[in-house]
This record gives structure tokens, C-alpha cells and sequence, in this order.
């Protein structure tokens, strides 16, 4: 039954349906929706000429004010569903929703978790007061000595993060920009700042100056976007850190242009289109449905043998850069990693390990499968918290010259 409002005082009335426009407004927001004041306020007018006693008027204005893209649309559904039965029972709803929110693969009728995360957020939050002007210096002053929570969380180890800290780390992925160095062309394009003189070009808008050579044309070497090439360990090892960072290549995905993306266990399975869904939620529910070794063994030489002898090809031309996420514990043949590091090694402009044990204090790379690959990895980092891939980003946005000498970070060189 759905809430329908009859009130005898109109303005009273107006009141009760803004406020619940407004919450439902950040709910949306909150769940990934572009929504600000505009959008609300229009909603609001919109409510006001048509009334609320028909639901799917109410519902058709509502989508119509606050989707624009055809994926918003089953966000929108569960979220209009779940908030417009009972908007003053919410708080007594979500305590029932909370144990579920961890669960990773909800059922079809059953809202997303980035739906009750959003609806609990703002239901079970209290409205924060404005605090009187003593304590607001007070509290500045107490951040100069003190870490941010923001600090806090760059530092924290993926494994330890709760689902409100995963909520705040994909915000974070979500804006931060990967700016990779690009690559030279061998072909020449126009270019004002060149040191070769384009003849053709000079010759056709020097026509009009009766071939009197008035204006030169300056041709210079093409740059285009690097390719990116990632193969994630996704075994048992590994599964305390594998769906953030499946939320890390979901943000590379999304803000890079040529890039491709895999993850291995005991074979070899590509991920790139799964993750061009702009729903991160709904991106790593069907990776994790596409995977069938998810959480099982490693055998790290076999999934490079696969990618080098079937994939190379495809994907790593115009000096791509490679990133093999893992422990580097491995169950395969150790000769066979070795051979296939060294064949990807050759194929490639820069080969980067990325391992979150590196993060540990006193971590040595003492595993045989590590041992065998790193003659062949030019940089060695850590891949452990928000900090680690900062880190990482620096990195592609400084690859000037192709290095083929491991470097390790100074607290473990």
C-alpha cells in the first residue's frame, strides 16, 4: 500500500511532500545519480500540477526528473520502491535490510546493496547542528595536529576496510584521474611546434599569396594514448583484496582509453567488457559470475602461457605497459613462469608487479614464484591501500624511457 497524502491544510501538506523530495533526492544521490537542487525542485513542481494520488504518475515524474541514462534505471526502480512505501517507517525498514548489505550476490527482486547503503545512510544519520562558534575553532585547531579521516583511510589496508570505508575507497577511485605518459608515433602529424617542414600542406595555403611562401606548415610525430594491459590474481591467496581491486580496474576502465583487462587462478579469463558497465555494482557481480576459479589455486605460468600465445597479439602493440597483480604465490611450474616472464618482458614497453604484501613491514620476495619473476618486472610496488595506488599513478604519468632493471622500493631495496 503505498503512501497517498490527504491533508486538509495545503500548506502543511506542501511541506511533507518537499521533505520527502528532498530525502529522496540524496538517496539517489547517494546511490550514484547525478542529482542536485535543480533536479529536486523540478521534481517538486512537477508533484504539485499532478498530484500524488495516482502511483505511476507519481513515479513517471519522478524518473523523468532524475535519469538520464538508461542504466540509472533499475537504481531509480528499487530505490522508488523501497522509500515511497512508508517514508516514516524507513529507519525501522533498513534494520531489517542491514545484515544484508555485505552479501555480494543479492537475489533478482532483492534491492542492490548500493541501494541500502544509500537509503541507510541517510535515514540512520542524524542531521548534523550547527555548532556554536568556540568549538568550530576548537575543532580546526584539532585538525592541525591531528590525521584526517581521509588521511586514515589512504593508509588503511584494503583487508581491513568495512563497508562503509568500501564505500567511501570507490568514491575515491571514482575521482582520481590516470594521466599515463603517452607513446610517439611514427607518424607524422601537423604541428606548429615540428622541426619538419610539411611541403604539401605549405604549398596548398600559400595558393592564395600566389605561391609566395608567406605561412609554413611544420609537421611533428603523433601522440596517442598507451596501452594498458592488467592480469589479476583473483585465487584464495588473493581474495581478501580481490573485489577492490576489481573496483580499481573498474576506475582505470573508466578513465582510460586503451586498455584491456584479465584475471587468472588456475586459467586465464578476460574481463574487459564485464567491467564497461558503468555500474560498478553491477560490473563486479558479473565478473564474479563469469569467473569460475574465483578463490581457488594459482597457477601463474600457465595464465601467462595463455595470454601470451592467444592474447599478445590483440592487445600488446604500440608500446603497451603490463601490470600483473599478485602475491606471487604460485602452484604451477616454476620454469614455466620463468619463461613466460621473459617472453611478456620482451613484448612490452614497462612490465609492473604489483604485490599487497609489499606493504608489510619486513616482507621479503622469498616465494619461488616471486624469486622467478622479478629479473623480468621493471617495478616492483605495492598495491595495499589508497596510498599504494597513488603511488602507482605517478608512476604512468612519468614512464619516460623503457627500463628493463627491477626497481624496488627503498624500505625493501
Amino acid at each position: 500500500m503505498y503512501v497517498v497524502m490527504a491533508m486538509s491544510d495545503s500548506s502543511e501538506r506542501h511541506h511533507i511532500l518537499a521533505k520527502h523530495i528532498m530525502t529522496f533526492g540524496r538517496i539517489l544521490r547517494r546511490a550514484g545519480l547525478n542529482i542536485g537542487t535543480g533536479e529536486i525542485m523540478d521534481a517538486l513542481r512537477a508533484l504539485t500540477v499532478i498530484g500524488v494520488r495516482n502511483r505511476d504518475d507519481v513515479y513517471q515524474a519522478l524518473y523523468s526528473t532524475f535519469v538520464t541514462r538508461r542504466d540509472q534505471r533499475e537504481i531509480f526502480d528499487q530505490a522508488f520502491h523501497l522509500f515511497w512505501r512508508a517514508p516514516s517507517r524507513l529507519p525501522q525498514m533498513m534494520q531489517l535490510l542491514l545484515p544484508c548489505v555485505q552479501v555480494s550476490h543479492q537475489k533478482k527482486n532483492e534491492p542492490s546493496p548500493r541501494v541500502k547503503q544509500a537509503i541507510q545512510e541517510e535515514t540512520l544519520t542524524p542531521t548534523p547542528r550547527p555548532k556554536p562558534s568556540h568549538e568550530v575553532k576548537k575543532q580546526q585547531l584539532d585538525l592541525i595536529f591531528t590525521y584526517s579521516p581521509d588521511e586514515i583511510l589512504r593508509k588503511k589496508d584494503f583487508a581491513d576496510f568495512t563497508p562503509e570505508e568500501v564505500i567511501q575507497a570507490k568514491a575515491f577511485l571514482a575521482s582520481l584521474r590516470w594521466p599515463i605518459e603517452p607513446y610517439v608515433s611514427r607518424r607524422r602529424t601537423s604541428d606548429w611546434k615540428g622541426r619538419l617542414l610539411d611541403f604539401r600542406r605549405t604549398l596548398r595555403r600559400n595558393l592564395r599569396h600566389n605561391a609566395e611562401l608567406v605561412r609554413l606548415s611544420w609537421l611533428g610525430h603523433d601522440r596517442k594514448p598507451r596501452p594498458v594491459i592488467i592480469l589479476c590474481d583473483i585465487s584464495g591467496s588473493m581474495e581478501r583484496y580481490s573485489r577492490m581491486l576489481l573496483h580499481f580496474m573498474h576506475a582505470l576502465t573508466a578513465g582510460m582509453q586503451r586498455i584491456e583487462t584479465f584475471v587468472f587462478g588456475t586459467r586465464l579469463t578476460r574481463i574487459t567488457r564485464h567491467l564497461q558497465h558503468r555500474d560498478i555494482d553491477q560490473a563486479v557481480d558479473e565478473v564474479t559470475r563469469a569467473v569460475q576459479d574465483w578463490a581457488g589455486g594459482t597457477k601463474i605460468g600457465e595464465a601467462l602461457k595463455d595470454f601470451n600465445y592467444i592474447w599478445a597479439r590483440r592487445v600488446l602493440r604500440n608500446g603497451a605497459v603490463v601490470m600483473i597483480i599478485s602475491d606471487g604465490w604460485d602452484r604451477g611450474d616454476v620454469s614455466l613462469l620463468e619463461t613466460e616472464m621473459a617472453r611478456l618482458s620482451r613484448s612490452c614497453y614497462r612490465l609492473i608487479w604489483l604485490n599487497p604484501l609489499l606493504g608489510f613491514e619486513g616482507y621479503e620476495p622469498l616465494t619461488r614464484g616471486m624469486q622467478a619473476a622479478l629479473p623480468y618486472v621493471d617495478d616492483f610496488l605495492s598495491v595495499h591501500n589508497l596510498e599504494s595506488l597513488e603511488q602507482l599513478g605517478r608512476l604512468l604519468s612519468g614512464m619516460s624511457h623503457r627500463r628493463r632493471q627491477m626497481r624496488v622500493p627503498s624500505q625493501h631495496a
